[in-house]
């Protein structure tokens, strides 16, 4: 393990690199963001995850790319959501009328502080102060990112001292192969139910059935050109660390999705355009999966989803694990 100062980003901030080795895995995890810049497997001869070689790119063209975001993942309907008997208006950072990953400066744009490392391991923090994005309560998160068992392991704690929407994701996109794209990769996702979507991609009331339709992954098929960008209900709650998924390239290289969270957000990279990557690569339209672990999205306005409200004197914990398994 290894903790390397790099350049200063754009507006002056300081940045470093955190290099860690366990089990044939080694990761680069950058203090802006808490990013997984880069994830290598021994014998693989290409990165398991997209990254930009350039830290800088990730406050502007790959923004989110590799971070955990937050403090309220995904998207808040109209920017605002009442809590208590008082409404907060929050960042207006998706086509100017909603809230995307906790606003515009969300944890994902925030430089995390190292606050533990060993050669496997490194647990970073972040402060998120009462308003800051129109959230309330000042936000203090803890993330230990680890290898173990082949497994790129995230953990998360929160606690808050006012109310609070608290969904923290990883936020990595995956290529197993190397490829292109990742539209020949299999899938397997074990849902029965979906969240339907309106054209700003918000929750549409209710669930939906994913049986007879393009959101059925409960027996591994290919991924296909479908425009993934939805969420998976895999519980109606927070439940121990159990499986939930499994992504195989057609190289065999396989890798199994393991969290505590009820909700996995898929997202088929379809907007990438020519945006440069790891070892040269340009990444284009699917070149990468996103699969986030997280709660349910525009949670904070829909009391019939997973309570995503942090309280004083609670403790937010999420598990989310990606256990890589070769042919």
């Amino acid at each position: 393990m290894t903790v390397t100062a790099l350049p200063p980003l754009p507006d002056g901030r300081d940045l470093h690199a955190i290099s860690l080795q366990a089990d044939g895995l080694t990761a680069r995890v950058l203090t802006l963001g808490a990013i997984v810049q880069d994830l290598r497997l021994e014998g693989v001869d290409h990165p398991l995850v997209l990254g930009s070689p350039n830290p800088a790119a990730y406050m502007t063209t790959t923004r989110s790319m590799g971070a955990i975001v937050g403090r309220c993942a995904n998207r808040i309907n109209g920017a605002s959501f009442t809590l208590d008997g008082t409404t907060y208006h929050t960042d207006k950072n998706c086509l100017g009328r909603h809230t995307l990953h906790g606003g515009v400066e969300g944890v994902g744009q925030q430089v995390w502080q190292i606050e533990d490392h060993a050669p496997d391991r490194v647990t970073l923090s972040h402060v998120s102060p009462d308003g800051h994005m129109g959230f309330p309560g000042r936000l203090t998160i803890r993330a230990t990112i680890s290898l173990q068992d082949q497994a790129l392991v995230t953990e998360m704690e929160a606690v808050t001292d006012a109310a609070t929407p608290c969904n923290l994701a990883p936020h990595g996109y995956f290529n197993l192969d190397g490829s292109d794209d990742v539209l020949d990769h299999h899938l397997m996702i074990a849902a029965d139910r979906y969240l339907p979507l309106n054209d700003d991609l918000l929750p549409l009331p209710g669930t939906g059935l994913v049986e007879g339709t393009l959101f059925d992954f409960r027996e591994d098929r290919e991924i296909g050109r479908s425009g993934y960008d939805h969420n998976f209900c895999l519980a109606d709650s927070v439940l121990p660390p159990r499986p939930v998924a499994r992504l195989t390239g057609r190289s065999g290289l396989a890798m199994t999705v393991e969290t505590n969270m009820p909700g996995l957000q898929i997202y088929d990279g379809r907007h990438f355009a020519g945006l440069p990557g790891l070892d040269g690569r340009v990444y284009g339209p699917h070149a990468g999966l996103a699969m986030e672990t997280q709660f349910w999205p525009d949670s904070p306005n829909r009391p019939d989803f997973p309570d995503v409200i942090l309280r004083p004197g609670q403790t937010y914990r999420h598990h989310a694990a990606y256990r890589f398994q070769r042919a």
